[in-house]
């Protein structure tokens, strides 16, 4: 395909434009992490810059990924003065290599005060350079980390590369103990499918709570939800296809594999699926993804919303983190072969993987953790928040052996015979798959289903790429010792598999009997992105992340604060937008209404007494009725909103926003989705869900 990778400086447009030498230090650097040779930093500039002019670009930028979960970018213009009034177009390896925004803008969680505004965005050459086009022009788009002043990461991408770095060098002593001498680098993939919703953008621009907090603060439910199940995988609208249609060109332009779409489970919620990348690449990609969407989607009259949980009553949105790990050489090591229990080496890393889960469970949890995600974990259509690990059937049973000391099978599947003559008979896969299962293993990766749709990808990869290294490295430091390996790695093996079990659950995990069990394994059952916090400044997780030059006391300390203050602040905006729409648009509507209603009885009365006007009458008093009790519970909110603004603990103001705001947000929801049932719809001021979920 021509346009695929178009507006990406990639491999091949690198072996074409640089020289020979060049291309190779390059590589070097890539491959193998080396350091970067100022030299050919300034040849690439030079070359990069020349293609991206010639596809018609005049700026530049540093594209980074701040705290704030999204990108950010600062664009400068190639042209620089000469002596006779002139400008050149001209681009140093200085400007490609390094960068300045302002690092007191960003969250930083102590790190950076207001005066201390000196940050640094450093070339990350191990993902390509790409043009975005923004209002019919082109940007070159340099991929950065983005770090302070004094050093600290700011930024998502810095400890994702430190993290790579991390599991590729436990990783890689693991693979010498079982003879491979030729791997240079384990390299972490990922593949994050990506969920989210669409409206018709005239009903969007009537909902203020969508405009300003992605979700909708009122809302009735339709007569119709999802209860049919017609909505998934169903026929691709007309409108929906030609945006489908759009999207994949600009991502196949941006080099994004986005391989597979279909409708979801909910009504106007849809899900896009790449193809696997190595983690910094395909995280990168996915905030592409992000942004393309919303763009996409306006050029259709249509608005992304990519908040966990836009409608209440209906499922809401996530991203399902395909993770694995794989060689340099092509080996992905958690491949399992024809005969996964002679193989020793995987199952090596598939205990690595359950045991890492096991005790770092609160560590996966806060890295899906946040306010959007807090009303869908748990519920009857996601992950519940406790961790839990599906292995299938094969496996399961490998491990089960394993404890017992003996290891001599793996299950295989049987041909699965339709019953129908004309259909062929195939082999089925040696497990089911368990969709309640919030780490699941699927072939050959993982599938953590509990990221939020919304957030970038980089922090569970960061997990879930360290947590794994330290087991690695404990697993290695005891091989690495033992006098004979072979019989040191069953005892290992045998030990890991007696010892985690209690992580693997096979069976439903949206029911209650499923938390009663979790509880008495003593797995935990984090319900809420402040609780999850905590284990941030735990000693144990900074010795963690130190131990393998993560992140440091003081990064984590930052990132604990950036958290919890952008929870509040989160839920703050969503009660001033509740209070707003409350007092000046559902209020008097229901005044209004009310107003109607007494004026149509007593014009009634006064033509005629003989008239019964009862079911009037009854209607006016529900409707003031709930009018009254709407009134005293917005006040509630109104004062409950001012009084977390005065707590200054960042933990406590959480657990109050939490405990008390929101509760009470909750509560007058209910009698504002009562008057939307009783109110003449020509009055209600809002969009309703059936025609925000069903007309597109």
């Amino acid at each position: 395909m021509k346009i695929f990778g178009e507006n990406v400086f990639n491999d091949a447009v690198m072996r074409e434009r640089l020289p020979k030498a060049t291309y190779k230090s390059l590589h070097k650097t890539i491959e193998l992490g080396l350091p970067l040779d100022p030299a050919v930093a300034e040849i690439v500039a030079n070359a990069m810059k020349d293609w991206a002019i010639e596809k018609g670009a005049t700026h530049f930028t540093h594209w980074f990924q701040p705290l704030t979960g999204i990108t950010a970018e600062k664009h400068d213009s190639f042209i620089s003065p000469t002596n006779h009034g002139l400008v050149t177009m001209e681009f140093s390896g200085k400007e490609l290599i390094q960068g300045e925004p302002d690092a007191s803008s960003f969250p930083s969680g102590g790190i950076r005060a207001t005066f201390e505004a000196r940050g640094y965005t450093a070339w990350d050459c191990t993902s390509p350079a790409f043009l975005k086009e923004d209002g019919g022009t082109l940007t070159l788009c340099i991929p950065t980390a983005f770090c302070s002043y004094t050093g600290e990461a700011l930024d998502r991408k810095t400890p994702l590369l430190r993290s790579m770095e991390a599991l590729s060098k436990q990783a890689l002593r693991v693979l010498r103990l079982f003879g491979n001498t030729t791997t240079k680098r384990v390299i972490s993939t990922v593949g994050p499918e990506q969920e989210y919703f669409l409206i018709d953008k005239k009903f969007f621009d009537k909902r203020m709570d969508l405009m300003l907090t992605g979700r909708t603060l009122f809302g009735a439910m339709a007569p119709k939800g999802q209860e049919l199940e017609d909505h998934y995988f169903g026929s691709l609208k007309t409108r929906i296809a030609a945006f489908m249609h759009d999207l994949n060109v600009e991502l196949w332009k941006l080099g994004v594999l986005a391989k597979t779409q279909h409708n979801e489970v909910a009504p106007a919620q849809f899900e896009l699926a790449p193809i696997f990348e190595t983690t910094n690449i395909a995280t990168d990609h996915n905030q592409l993804v992000m942004d393309s969407l919303k763009k996409v989607a306006l050029k259709h009259d249509m608005v992304c919303l990519l908040h966990e949980k836009p409608y209440a009553g209906i499922n809401g949105s996530g991203k399902h983190n395909n993770w694995s790990m794989s060689t340099d050489d092509g080996q992905n090591l958690l491949e399992p072969g024809q005969a996964p229990h002679e193989n020793f080496q995987f199952l090596t890393m598939i205990c690595a993987v359950v045991k890492a889960v096991d005790d770092y469970a609160e560590l996966l949890r806060v890295s899906a953790a946040n306010p959007g995600n807090d009303h869908r974990l748990g519920a009857n259509e996601a992950p519940p928040a406790i961790i839990s690990i599906f292995l299938g059937d094969q496996l399961t049973d490998i491990l089960e052996q394993l404890q017992n000391g003996k290891i001599n099978r793996s299950l295989q599947g049987e041909k699965l015979v339709s019953g129908v003559k004309t259909l062929p008979a195939f082999q089925k896969d040696s497990t089911d798959r368990n969709r309640t299962s919030p780490f699941a293993f699927t072939g050959n990766k993982f599938e953590f289903r509990m990221v939020a749709s919304s957030q970038s990808i980089a922090g569970p990869n960061v997990v879930l790429n360290l947590i794994v290294a330290e087991i690695l490295s404990q697993f290695a430091d005891r091989l690495e010792q033992a006098p004979n390996f072979d019989k040191a790695l069953q005892e290992l093996l045998k030990e890991t598999a007696t010892n985690h079990k209690r992580v693997l659950f096979d069976g439903n995990g949206y029911s209650q009997e499923w938390v009663e069990e979790a509880a008495k394994r003593g797995l935990p059952n984090i319900t809420s992105t402040v609780d999850a916090t905590l284990v941030l400044t735990r000693e144990s997780t900074i010795d963690l992340y130190e131990k393998h030059k993560v992140l440091s006391r003081t990064e984590l300390e930052s990132r604990y604060e950036i958290d919890l203050e952008q929870y509040s602040k989160q839920i703050n905006i969503e009660a001033l937008t509740m209070i707003n729409m409350a007092k000046n648009m559902i209020f008097p509507a229901a005044v209004n209404y009310a107003t109607q209603l007494a004026n149509s009885i007593n014009a009634i009365k006064s033509a005629s007494t003989a008239v019964d006007v009862s079911a009037q009458e009854e209607l006016l008093k529900d409707v003031c009725s709930t009018l009254v009790s709407f009134k005293a519970k917005l006040s509630t909110l109104e004062k409950d909103t001012q009084a977390a603004t005065t707590i200054t603990d960042a933990y406590k103001q959480g657990v109050y926003y939490r405990d008390v705001v929101f509760t009470a947000m909750q509560t007058l929801r209910i009698d504002g989705d009562q008057l939307e049932t009783m109110i003449d719809a020509e009055l209600w001021p809002l969009p309703t869900y059936a025609q925000m979920l069903f007309l597109l």
